[in-house]
């Protein structure tokens, strides 16, 4: 059977990441509420992609790889962390971007300049709708065209490969969460592209891990989306030896609810979720991903929808350069 480590990766990342109480919000929520910090992880002001980008990048150097290409939304946390990642491996980052360029860059866009990633801004409209496998394959093609050989990385890292970062990451939270007594406790995160949901899916079912977990969707971009994180969960498991297998019934996401007018739309209540934080604990998060996430756990914690007394684990994927956008 292989296992994780029959796969090459980088080290981008500093592990375990910290299990963190949240003293005041717990007090509010009436129940034990923690915080995995994986905004402290990477390159470039960090976040969770670089999990991913231990395997993905390891991938693109063992191809001898002299360019990378990835793409996103403006405020893309993966476009930048790609960005950053390709340089610490002497490898040129092309980012494409479906949007008109801003009159300004900012944020995401300001720290991916600064690392001498070419941008490409190609204003045909986000997905219109596709699945994420076919958005994948025509920018794949067109970055053929206009970049020439590359290393190609699907949006947000939705790779079973890059995936594999966040079945370690199951594996690492279970020694934390055996630690701290925290059985069948809830782990919330957000999902724009589902690799991170995909990945802890795997990681989860294959290690026994005594948690659930319930991703936000923040985005409502893709068509088919849950069948699509079901696909990288499975391949994830068969190429660990598994035969595990997942539909888009077993995807434990909610769509639609808790994302407002649209993807990289700010909401009153993600607004409202952010300064709840930052007021109690002093942590901030970031309009597009974990605020929106936030404001779904609080509003679903406070309807009884978690349970009455479950332990909560919120998953910070980072995002902080958004703030700045």
């Amino acid at each position: 059977m292989a296992t994780l480590d029959s796969f090459a990766r980088m080290e981008f990342v500093h592990a375990p990441t910290a299990l963190e109480h949240l003293p005041r919000l717990s007090h509010a929520l009436r129940r034990p509420v923690y915080i995995k910090r994986d905004d402290q992880i990477g390159p470039a002001l960090g976040g969770n992609k670089a999990r991913k980008l231990e395997y993905l990048l390891a991938d693109a150097k063992r191809q001898h790889a002299r360019r990378v290409v990835t793409f996103g939304g403006l405020q893309s946390n993966h476009a930048r962390m790609t960005a950053a990642a390709a340089r610490m491996c002497a490898i040129e980052p092309h980012l494409f971007y479906f949007e008109r360029r801003p009159a300004r860059l900012t944020g995401n866009l300001h720290v991916a300049q600064l690392l001498g990633a070419k941008l490409y801004f190609i204003p045909i409209g986000g997905s219109g709708g596709m699945t994420i496998e076919r958005s994948n394959r025509l920018v794949h093609m067109l970055a053929t065209a206009l970049v020439g050989r590359h290393y190609f990385i699907p949006v947000g890292g939705h790779h079973w490969l890059g995936c594999l970062g966040y079945v370690r990451c199951a594996i690492e939270l279970a020694a934390q969460v055996r630690e701290r007594g925290l059985h069948e406790a809830q782990l919330i995160c957000a999902a724009g592209t589902g690799g991170t949901l995909a990945g802890l899916m795997a990681g989860v079912a294959l290690a026994n891990i005594p948690i659930r977990l319930l991703g936000i969707d923040v985005g409502k971009l893709w068509k088919a989306f849950p069948h699509s994180i079901a696909q990288v969960a499975s391949t994830i498991c068969e190429r660990l030896g598994s035969q595990r297998r997942y539909t888009a019934a077993d995807v434990p996401l909610i769509q639609g609810r808790y994302v407002g007018t649209g993807y990289a739309q700010p909401t009153a209540e993600a607004n409202a979720a952010i300064g709840r934080l930052a007021q109690l604990e002093g942590i901030v998060l970031d309009p597009i991903y974990t605020g929106k996430a936030m404001a779904a756990m609080l509003d679903l914690a406070e309807r009884g929808e978690l349970g009455r007394n479950t332990p909560l684990i919120f998953l910070h994927t980072g995002g902080s350069p958004a703030l700045f956008a």
